[in-house]
């Protein structure tokens, strides 16, 4: 009992007890009474003539730096194995970058297997337990083992197919513009005064917007050239198909005022024609307004695979598709007027042409819907593109390219007595 007193009291002397010994190792206490050492491991080896022997491998100074305090000799210490191989702790192999271990059920978490990082995921480290997503717009490499960046895809000026639909889309404009310059130059000839001089400048004019509308679906999407796209395209197509109906309705009304006793002559003049224009305009100009206003397009990207798709999301898919059937709808009527009014004497008879025209733009858009839906990404905006260039260029074509061969290369034709001649024979006949 009395022996713990003592020990305590001798102990803050003890502590500051140090020495070396004969062999020259310092010899002394720590804060816990602990006399710091020194220890060489040994391993047990046995040899093929039978004989064993206890090896150095290695030792422990507790006065060594702390990073050197344990030192091993490599490829010394013989396993249980046989071999200086280090035996695996694990039941299972290593896992390498671009798989996570996966454990295996009712086993030892050391036991798992090695299972490849799922799409759109990569592992860059050993032996790791989870998988982690790319940030936007990087895509894995093929190993999984790290992010890169991914390939932007939208319908570019400066590769073959948007050079191409540019270059197509110039020439349909320029076209145009040719047409209108000979249109205003021969603007006093019979043949340019009977099929409605003001439609035809207004016609052209239309159809060189819709062209121009087509240079805004290619490029880098932007919140603006969205937004223009779809409306610009509908608006100006509007104007177009109701210029067609207005001369259509123009062409029946004028030949029918040539009966004695016919009253639809009363109704026949420039604020009809020019109220029909306004009044079939007006509709898409109230719809694309009203989707700017309430649901804007606007652009997205779309990852796919290592592919980021920049395009237009169209805002709302009801307005797009509203525009759309009131162009059908247009263009419908104008054929059935047109085609009821192609059996009228060739003189007057620009409704052969109109009608052929509107059965083009009809083939186009109808062959359109399906094409558009199943693609994607720049070929989606390739379809389009190639849809407004087509039927356009068939407007252009049936309507246009008939009256300027006579303006250039048939004058003889573009007289008052060659268009009056064949009707006057076949009201004779009749």
């Amino acid at each position: 009992m009395a022996i713990e007193p003592m020990a305590d009291s001798m102990l803050p002397y003890v502590r500051r007890v140090r020495f070396n010994t004969s062999s020259g190792e310092d010899i002394f206490f720590d804060a816990h009474g602990d006399v710091p050492a020194a220890f060489d491991f040994v391993n047990m080896q046995f040899f093929p003539d039978g004989t064993e022997r206890l090896v150095k491998v290695g030792m422990y100074d507790f006065n060594a730096p702390r990073e050197k305090q344990i030192q091993m000799k490599a490829g010394v210490m013989m396993w249980n194995t046989g071999d200086a191989q280090v035996p695996r702790s694990f039941c299972s192999e290593s896992c390498l970058p671009g798989f996570r271990q996966s454990p295996r059920k009712g086993e030892p978490h050391c036991c798992f297997d090695c299972v490849p990082c799922p799409v759109g995921e990569i592992s860059s480290m050993t032996d790791s337990i989870n998988c982690w997503n790319c940030p936007e717009d990087h895509w894995p490499n093929a190993r999984h083992t790290q992010c890169d960046p991914t390939t932007l895809q939208f319908l570019s000026f400066n590769e073959p197919l948007g050079t191409a639909l540019s270059c197509l889309t110039s020439l349909l404009f320029l076209m145009a513009l040719f047409f209108l310059g000979v249109f205003w130059r021969y603007h006093d000839t019979p043949i340019v005064k009977a099929n409605n001089r003001g439609l035809s400048y207004l016609l052209l004019i239309a159809l060189m917007l819709c062209f121009f509308s087509s240079f805004t679906f290619i490029g880098h999407p932007q919140r603006g050239t969205c937004m223009l796209r779809q409306n610009s395209f509908g608006v100006s197509f509007a104007i177009s198909i109701s210029t067609v109906l207005a001369k259509t309705i123009t062409v029946t009304v004028a030949f029918n005022a040539r009966d004695p006793g016919n009253r639809s002559s009363r109704w026949y003049g420039t604020r009809v024609t020019y109220g029909v224009v306004l009044v079939c305009s007006l509709v898409p100009i109230l719809i694309c307004t009203s989707w700017l206003l309430l649901k804007p397009p606007f652009p997205v990207k779309i990852q796919m695979g290592d592919t980021t798709i920049l395009q237009c999301n169209e805002g709302s898919v009801l307005f797009f598709y509203l525009m759309l059937g009131y162009l059908g709808l247009l263009a419908s009527v104008s054929f059935v007027v047109a085609f009821h009014a192609r059996n009228l004497p060739q003189s007057f008879n620009e409704a052969k042409f109109l009608t052929f025209s509107m059965l083009v733009f009809l083939a186009v858009w109808v062959s359109f819907i399906p094409a558009y839906l199943s693609t994607q990404g720049k070929y989606m905006v390739a379809v389009e593109i190639f849809a407004i260039l087509s039927s356009g260029s068939g407007l252009l074509g049936c309507i246009f390219i008939p009256k300027c061969y006579i303006i250039l290369w048939r004058p003889d034709m573009n007289t008052r007595q060659r268009l009056m001649q064949r009707p006057a024979l076949q009201l004779k006949i009749k």
